[in-house]
Order: C-alpha cells, then sequence, then structure tokens
C-alpha cells in the first residue's frame, strides 16, 4: 500500500506539472508567443527552402522578397493607398450588406405566409455563385467604387439575410406564448422578444461577412479597377511577381485579422453575458 501511495504521488505531481505548462501558454500572452513563433519558424523554414534550391523563388516567391516588396511600397505610399482603399469598400458593403440582409430577415418573421413565399426565392439566390454576378454588376454600376461595393454587397446581404430570418424563426415560442396570452401586439413581441434573441446570430454573422466584404471588393478589383489591393495582385500574377502577389495576399490577412479583432470587441460590448458564459467553461 506504501508503494502504492507513492506511486500516486508522483503521478500527481508530474500530473501537476503538466497543468502548470499547459495554463503558462493557455493565457493571451502565452497564446501569442506560441502563435508569433509558429510564423517566424514558417518564415525562416521558408526562407531556407528557397536559398538552398529546395523551392524555386519563381514558383513560391521568396520571404525575403516579399519583404523588400513591403518596404518599398509602405516607404512610396502605395500599400497605404490601396489598402485603404480597398478597407473602404469592404467596410462599406459589409454594414450596407449586413444591415439590408438582417432588416429584411427580421421582417420576414411578421408574416409567415410572405416567409414561405419567398422562401424558394432566396434558396434560389443563395444557390447561384455571386462572383458570377460581377460582370453584370461592374455592367450596371461601371468600373469605380459603386460596382465593388455592389458586390461586396450581393455577398453579405444574403448571409445576414437568412441568418436573421432562421434566428427569428427559433426565437423562443413559449415566451412568444406568454407574452401573446398578456394582450401584447406583434410589434412588442418583435422588439421584447425576437430582436434580443435574434442579436447574438446576427452579431456571429459579422464573422463571416467581413471575410465575405473582402472577397467581393477583391474580386471586384481583380475585373476592371485601377486601385486597390485586388489590382496590385491581379497585375503582379500577371507579370508572375510572386513576391508582390505575396504582399498584397499578407497584407489582406492583416486587413482580416483587424477586422475580425474588431467583431470580437463589438461582441464583447453588446453581448457581455455571452463572454460571462464562455468564461465559465470547464477545463479537463
Amino acid at each position: 500500500m506504501t508503494e502504492l501511495a507513492q506511486l500516486a504521488n508522483t503521478a500527481a505531481r508530474k500530473s501537476g506539472r503538466a497543468k502548470k505548462r499547459r495554463n503558462l501558454f493557455d493565457t493571451v500572452i502565452g497564446r501569442s508567443v506560441l502563435q508569433i513563433i509558429t510564423v517566424v519558424v514558417f518564415f525562416l523554414l521558408w526562407e531556407a527552402a528557397v536559398r538552398a534550391e529546395w523551392l524555386s523563388a519563381f514558383l513560391v516567391g521568396q520571404p525575403s522578397g516579399v519583404l523588400n516588396v513591403l518596404v518599398t511600397t509602405i516607404m512610396n505610399g502605395s500599400l497605404f493607398s490601396d489598402t485603404g482603399y480597398t478597407v473602404f469598400e469592404a467596410l462599406l458593403g459589409f454594414a450596407f450588406g449586413t444591415v439590408i440582409g438582417s432588416v429584411i430577415g427580421l421582417a420576414l418573421w411578421y408574416s409567415a405566409f410572405v416567409a414561405r413565399l419567398v422562401e424558394p426565392f432566396i434558396a434560389a439566390i443563395n444557390s447561384v455563385p455571386k462572383i458570377a454576378l460581377a460582370p453584370i454588376i461592374i455592367l450596371w454600376f461601371g468600373t469605380g467604387l459603386l460596382s465593388k461595393v455592389a458586390l461586396a454587397i450581393s455577398l453579405t446581404s444574403i448571409v445576414a439575410l437568412i441568418t436573421a430570418y432562421q434566428a427569428a424563426k427559433d426565437a423562443d415560442k413559449d415566451l412568444q406564448a406568454l407574452l401573446f396570452s398578456m394582450d401584447a401586439s406583434k410589434h412588442e413581441i418583435f422588439k421584447r422578444v425576437i430582436v434580443p434573441s435574434t442579436l447574438p446570430a446576427i452579431i456571429a454573422t459579422f464573422r463571416i461577412n467581413i471575410g465575405f466584404a473582402l472577397v467581393g471588393a477583391v474580386v471586384g478589383e481583380f475585373i476592371s479597377s485601377q486601385h486597390g489591393l485586388g489590382h496590385v495582385i491581379f497585375v503582379a500574377s500577371s507579370l508572375y511577381d510572386l513576391n508582390t502577389v505575396w504582399a498584397g495576399l499578407f497584407t489582406l490577412m492583416l486587413v482580416g485579422f483587424v477586422f475580425y479583432q474588431m467583431v470580437e470587441i463589438t461582441e464583447r460590448r453588446l453581448l457581455p453575458w455571452k463572454q460571462q458564459l464562455g468564461g465559465s467553461q470547464i477545463n479537463v
């Protein structure tokens, strides 16, 4: 029995030390350090493979070349102007598309008949690849800013519409019945039950729509534009300049990351109770 107790104590101490090590990295700073190390190692291995001629710089680019492009475009200011143009398009498309889609989706709750009537049309529109609409949108709205915003709206609005409509349909039926039994009007039920219950789903859609808005803006720039990161990537790929292509792609990734963090901050401010529930997860 004494030996078993010693073995159990030893195992418990090892488990405690392992848990402390896990907890050390399971913090904001710890995770950030691990992420930075992962990125640095990836680029070092990439650079080493190109210099050792295991990979072709012509086909995959080279981190040092990408860095040189980034420094050059930052110094002449073109990176900021192109990034600002794409960000402006994406933000407009995201804002208008999310608002329009959410409002229509919530409005469909008011009439089950209208919702059933238009549901097949919504499904049909959603099944169409929105990128295929790009030539038509550019033909309608021209080659300027409006066509890129319209393409971003076409991508984001349908997602917001379907999400809001489905969340409204799934709202607590018992609570709605309770308010109805208390002579609450349909507008009051909508304001007190439907909107609050759909808010988490609508905000969760922000994460998806941020990416779709960037896709819409960049694809529009691919087809017809003299500005923006999409234009930079398209021209560079036509010239087989992989370093500039990667520079544009990495800038888009950074923009997407910043947007995602902005959504996180918005969610924490609008839905503080959701963060409290998320923080109460049991660690095993």
